[in-house]
């Protein structure tokens, strides 16, 4: 599907504060391990890393649709890299969220959650990215969040990297409604599932909306597996969803397909704008 064949003339998503950190954040976020990786991955449909120019003409045309964050990460292949190569200069008009911990080495993933790793980590991904401070830093947890959060000292290792002004948020991406309430408790922002599938961390949203902290939403259309029999347009329904409670900052969508982040923007903002407990800037 090509952008011709679709009106975007009239598709601006609003911004919102992330949380309490003074960072304004569209709904939407693009997500981007299809830049970088297609080993190991989970989607039901095989895709194609797309090129420099196709790359950077998803990031503008996200930027045209009001879009202004990008998640990547090391464990992303070369996601950080081509981010920083295809952008150059101008990754310092996004919004980055990146994260520490795991790496995807050799087609494996691996986990080091040391307070050194961390710090290697964010120097490495700022000099990938060609800037001087990271928006957002997130653990890229393996499932053990407790454990991380309570004798791996990673939360505290971002902390002292945020006061020293080398990133100006920090938080988790959680798999565990304990990890993930605890990590609100201790830092700025959660990366959480919640999706027509799943919803076992809402109580992380919940916690999120009562103490004003930042919530991106992975999964939100459970990567590519909605019953598309169970619901007349699952896109339209996972949106009202996740979309419908007030602990979510920002749905992180990993599309290439510019037709479909088109489709996703449209759908958003539809439902968005009937929402009163928005709040926009």
């Amino acid at each position: 599907m090509s952008n011709a064949t679709l009106n975007i003339n009239n598709l601006q998503l609003p911004l919102r504060p992330l949380g309490d950190t003074g960072i304004d954040i569209a709904p939407i976020s693009l997500g981007t391990m299809k830049i970088g990786r297609d080993q190991q991955v989970k989607y039901p449909e095989a895709f194609t890393i797309p090129s420099d120019k196709e790359a950077l003409t998803l990031f503008d045309l996200a930027q045209s649709l009001g879009i202004n964050c990008l998640d990547t990460a090391p464990a992303y292949g070369r996601s950080e890299e081509r981010i920083g190569e295809i952008l150059g200069s101008r990754t310092k008009d996004w919004i980055i969220c990146t994260k520490v911990g795991e790496e995807f080495i050799n087609g494996k993933s691996h986990f080091d959650f040391t307070p050194e790793h961390t710090r290697f980590s964010v120097e490495r991904s700022l000099k990938r990215l060609h800037r001087d401070e990271l928006d957002i830093v997130l653990i890229h947890s393996d499932g053990n969040d407790l454990d991380i959060i309570n004798h791996h000292g990673t939360l505290e290792a971002l902390s002292e990297l945020k006061k020293a002004g080398l990133i100006r948020a920090f938080g988790m991406s959680t798999k565990t409604v304990e990890g993930g309430i605890k990590a609100l408790e201790l830092s700025d922002i959660v990366m959480a599932t919640y999706n027509l599938n799943y919803d076992d961390e809402v109580p992380v949203l919940d916690y999120a909306a009562t103490h004003n902290k930042g919530i991106f939403i992975k999964k939100a259309l459970a990567s590519g597996h909605l019953d598309k029999e169970k619901y007349l347009d699952p896109i339209k329904a996972s949106m009202a969803l996740t979309f419908s409670h007030p602990g979510t900052s920002s749905i992180t969508l990993g599309t290439i397909n510019p037709g479909h982040l088109i489709q996703n923007v449209t759908q958003a903002q539809n439902i968005l704008a009937q929402q009163p407990h928005s709040t926009y800037k």
